[in-house]
């Protein structure tokens, strides 16, 4: 089977940090088998994992075999690579739930069934599970120094506040499960972020004393975006695979808000779109850069791959009838599309006979929601023509009542086109 140049995908891409020596020849040999490790730390995958998840999807694409690695041994250690401190160990049961759900989001990005370079799913926790410390030490610990490992970034960066022996282990454990992969599904790549060069290098180290085949690293770097903030990460923290952790609606205004910056370097990396369609869209947007061509092609390829085209639908409509200027088809959003696009949007509960009983938009606005400090506030706004209920400009004679409520429980209030509030009758 003929393959495609991975490294010079990679680099195009903006994905290339480090690779070793040769690693770009042999890949161009014919198609290798290759992995990335994923400990089941949550029971969702988020974005931050994205960068890594489509390294295997651009990996298959070029014609290589991905084998995803599922750390149900190595998430009973933790690794600590960019971390601070030592982190919450889990118990066997919940790593056990966290490795099924993550397993089934890999599903939706990799071809586990088809084609001549199937995906792999692989658990190393198969080949822990009856390896006695004795034998690790004896067998493989004796392969690797304390000195060697002693000079890894992740070792150094912690002796200062401590580092446990768990810890300390990590990186020879990680490198056991590539030795074990190259031993019994000849794989001879382990990629990952730039943070885990070395735990891979220790991998191939191992390999090498262990008397293995060819084994070779290749590292992306961290993302963060234009402004240097990390990716990944919202006003309410990271932004999750799963629907039940960040809605579709979150998912997709996450991508859709993206910079023209970001945006460009996001279409690179989490599609599988072509250099020559990459830029051609870069250059389409730049024409009307205000019509956020590229953020809506990005958010609507992403989301579909992470939700399905009828999630993406469904955001895109919510979208667009709450943020639009006509007020048809409010009454069509479900309580949960409510909720998640006003989550974090100033919001008061109302009784619902309070409501029912009619009040003025003066009261509405400043006493009884506080939406405005005082009533002479809301007067002057509703003099300018500023405030709206439910998308529809109104005056200072205006009464709210039950006949305003949409679906039976909600009131959007406006003032201009920005300053959003919602009323919730309970």
């Amino acid at each position: 089977m003929a393959v495609t140049n991975f490294v010079q995908e990679l680099r195009w891409r903006g994905l290339l940090q480090d690779s070793t020596p040769g690693a770009e020849e042999h890949l161009l040999k014919g198609p290798a088998s290759g992995y990335i490790g994923f400990d089941p730390t949550a029971d969702s995958l988020h974005v931050g994992n994205l960068v890594q998840i489509m390294i295997l999807v651009h990996f298959q694409r070029c014609g290589h075999k991905p084998v995803a690695l599922v750390g149900g041994a190595t998430g009973m250690v933790g690794d600590p690579s960019g971390k601070k401190s030592e982190r919450n160990l889990l118990d066997e049961d919940a790593l056990r739930h966290n490795q099924a759900c993550v397993q089934k989001q890999l599903e939706r990005f990799l071809d586990f069934n088809s084609g001549p370079n199937p995906a792999r799913l692989v658990n190393n926790y198969d080949w822990f599970k009856d390896m006695g410390f004795l034998r690790f030490i004896r067998d493989v610990g004796k392969h690797i120094t304390v000195n060697y490992m002693m000079a890894k970034d992740s070792v150094k960066s912690r002796l200062e506040t401590g580092l446990s022996f768990t810890e300390f282990s990590y990186q020879l454990v990680q490198g056991y499960d590539y030795w074990w992969l190259n031993q019994h599904e000849n794989c001879t790549v382990q990629m990952g972020g730039s943070d885990q060069w070395g735990n891979i290098t220790t991998g191939t180290e191992l390999i090498r004393r262990m008397g293995g085949n060819e084994a070779y690293a290749i590292t992306t770097p961290l993302l963060t975006k234009a402004d240097g903030s990390k990716f990944g990460k919202s006003e309410s923290g990271n932004v999750w695979l799963d629907a039940e952790r960040t809605s579709p609606y979150k998912f997709y205004q996450f991508w859709l808000n993206a910079t023209d910056v970001d945006a460009a370097r996001f279409a690179a990396i989490f599609t599988p779109w072509t250099q020559t369609e990459v830029e051609a869209l870069v250059a389409d947007h730049a024409t009307a850069p205000h019509e956020r061509r590229l953020q809506k092609a990005v958010a609507g390829h992403i989301t579909t791959l992470v939700h399905g085209a009828a999630e993406l639908e469904a955001a895109i409509q919510a979208s667009t009838i709450l943020f639009g200027n006509a007020a048809e088809g409010l009454g069509t959003l479900s309580e949960k599309q409510w909720l998640d696009v006003f989550d974090g949007v100033p919001q008061a509960e109302v009784a619902h006979t309070t409501i029912q009983a009619g009040m003025g938009i003066i009261d509405l606005l400043s006493d009884v929601t506080g939406f405005l400090a005082s009533k002479g506030e809301a007067k002057r706004a509703l003099k300018e023509g500023s405030i709206s209920v439910n998308k529809v400009k109104v005056g200072e004679d205006r009464t709210v009542n039950a006949d305003d409520l949409i679906a039976g429980k909600f009131i959007m209030l406006q003032r201009g086109k920005k300053n959003y509030f919602l009323v919730k009758a309970v």
